[in-house]
């Protein structure tokens, strides 16, 4: 199964927010959208990196609350793995478990057009099982 699949079922949608703005502000954001991640954007089309509730927990370990007045710049993660519709979702899903991040951008040239996490590849390919499942039981019991 691609990407494109996931992603005509899940949609486009996704949250992003200025390297500018504050970790408090990315915060919100997170709690108001029920989010694991935020795409952070920049000069540079189409991001300049992502912002994890493990970003945010870790740094405040580090800096206690003074964490939520840096910005998000100071706390994102700079080297982002993308993906484009074309990806496959296995071949996702090995990256995503070997490299340990949980959240992926779909690029489409200069154009943020999704983001996936591990909790939709996971729903994708229990769904995938599921319909092989039921294709194996039709064809075993002659249906």
């Amino acid at each position: 199964m691609r990407v494109s699949h996931l992603l005509a079922t899940k949609g486009h949608d996704v949250a992003t927010i200025s390297q500018e703005r504050t970790v408090a502000e990315a915060v919100a954001l997170l709690k108001e959208r029920r989010i694991g991640a935020v795409v952070v954007t920049g000069k540079t089309p189409p991001l300049v990196g992502i912002l994890s509730e493990r970003d945010v927990v870790r740094a405040l370990a580090t800096h206690g609350e003074g964490a939520l007045v840096l910005k998000v710049a100071d706390l994102m993660s700079r080297e982002v793995s993308v993906c484009t519709a074309d990806s496959e979702l296995t071949t996702l899903m090995v990256t995503m478990t070997e490299r340990r991040f949980r959240h992926v951008p779909v690029i489409d040239g200069e154009s943020l057009v999704g983001i996936i996490s591990i909790g939709d590849v996971v729903k994708a390919r229990l769904e995938e099982l599921e319909h092989d499942k039921r294709d194996l039981l039709a064809y075993v019991s002659g249906r």
